[in-house]
């Protein structure tokens, strides 16, 4: 693509992932942003991720090509009538916000909808800020665009271009069925992660044993419940009417299985869970990243003896693979292996499996 000029508004986790990637790809671009942190904006220029850093939004970004709103949700709104009078006519505004119905009335109030591409990278992680971001963050990761009516052809194959340049997954939606998808197999698995554990935490005995012993499915299903609690308030709060339904078919399903239970339904539970089971057992075994971020994980057989755990990672360190988390499972009543691994990349975990069992440790992978 010839020379372009690219704008963020906010530089945290994912606009400076973005801006960093940005930079590795189109090394000759002008890449411009503004946050409200002066540190930020001085890491940003001294990484090389940006040319010019502001302190405010104002003409200097009247010539961008592109400009990414990566501030919350309700302030990127509140910057859309700054913009509005200031970029040029040809100027793409995207966001990377993980609801679209909110930003896209707000973009029809503010009469933008010739500029405006929603944007979701499904990507993410457990840090925040700009010092975690890094330039393969969404690499892998599918990147749904929502246009509006009023979008161009040309506006959204250019930005799909540039996205699939920097390794993501472009995918156009409509807003209302992207925020539909993500109630159900986002930011509902969120919600029931955190009333999971709320359950067992107001359930277990002063001794603490469910504590103790919580591991396996446990642990497994409850991962996402470490996220932001101030990220999840909001988005129930942006997307409340997808959420909602899809509570009340969750519960609905949730009650069936408890008369079914009380039944003792045996047809019943054997049917739906088989249901589930065949389901799950069919999703795809892509290598794509999502917006739950997934686990890179192995389980290994390994001998509780003195300098056991030791070797095994003198192996792994010895092929330059290295080791995200690793500790005893004490509790495998639904998995086998005693020691779990976890890894930052599909391509070490691969490579792990391989050596590992050429040096004759039994690894059980789990996808």
């Amino acid at each position: 693509m010839n020379r372009k000029t690219i704008g963020f508004i906010g530089l945290g986790l994912i606009g400076g992932s973005l801006a960093k990637a940005f930079r590795r790809v189109y090394p000759s671009y002008i890449i411009k942003a503004f946050d409200t942190n002066r540190e930020v904006l001085t890491a940003a220029l001294r990484d090389g991720a940006l040319n010019h850093a502001h302190d405010s939004i104002d003409a200097s970004f009247s010539d961008c090509d592109v400009i990414f709103l990566c501030a919350p949700v309700s302030i990127n709104i509140d910057n859309l009538s700054i913009l509005k009078n200031m970029i040029g006519k040809n100027c793409i505004l995207t966001d990377v916000g993980s609801v679209k119905s909110t930003i896209h009335e707000a973009v029809t109030a503010c009469g933008l909808e010739r500029n405006f591409i929603g944007g979701h990278p499904m990507a993410g992680s457990e840090k925040a800020g700009y010092h975690n971001a890094n330039d393969r963050l969404i690499e892998n990761a599918y990147y749904i665009l929502t246009p509006t009516p009023q979008s161009n052809k040309e506006q959204i194959d250019f930005l799909q271009a540039l996205l699939i340049e920097i390794g993501t997954l472009p995918l156009v939606l409509d807003y209302s069925e992207h925020d539909f998808i993500m109630a159900a197999i986002s930011h509902l698995p969120h919600i029931i992660a955190y009333a999971l554990v709320n359950l067992v935490k107001d359930s277990d005995s002063q001794a603490g044993l469910m504590q103790l012993l919580a591991a396996g499915g446990f642990k497994d299903i409850t991962r996402i419940a470490s996220a932001s609690p101030e990220l999840w308030q909001q988005i129930c709060i942006e997307n409340n009417i997808n959420i909602r339904k899809a509570l009340s078919t969750y519960m609905a399903n949730l009650s069936n299985i408890n008369r079914a239970i009380a039944k003792s339904d045996t047809a019943y539970l054997t049917n739906y869970f088989d249901q589930a089971k065949v389901f799950r057992d069919n999703l795809p075994l892509t290598r794509t990243t999502g917006y739950i971020k997934p686990l890179y994980e192995i389980y290994v057989d390994i001998i509780d003896e003195s300098g056991a755990i030791a070797t095994l990672a003198t192996i792994l360190a010895s092929n330059s693979i290295s080791i995200k988390n690793i500790g005893i499972v004490h509790n495998r009543e639904f998995q086998e292996g005693a020691l779990r691994i976890e890894f930052d990349a599909f391509e070490a975990t691969q490579k792990a499996v391989k050596i590992l069992r050429k040096f004759h440790y039994v690894v059980h992978e789990r996808y």
